[in-house]
């Protein structure tokens, strides 16, 4: 079993709850509690969360969240 981990991040509240919410609905949980970060390229603020999926597959960093 391995465990992934993904942080998601949003420029604005909308596209923030949209990443989320498709990722739960997606199987992944929510870890740990939603951060306000800013973005190391553009400085702006935003919301990032981490989400969490066990699974029986190889991680492979070029898959979409969807694809697990």
């Amino acid at each position: 079993m391995t465990t992934i981990y993904r942080f998601l991040t949003g420029s604005d509240d909308s596209v923030f709850c949209h990443k989320v919410s498709g990722a739960l609905s997606e199987g992944w949980i929510l870890h740990g509690e939603t951060h306000y970060i800013a973005n190391p390229v553009t400085g702006q603020m935003q919301c990032g969360q981490a989400v969490l999926k066990e699974t029986d597959e190889k991680y492979d960093p070029d898959r979409k969240l969807g694809e697990y």
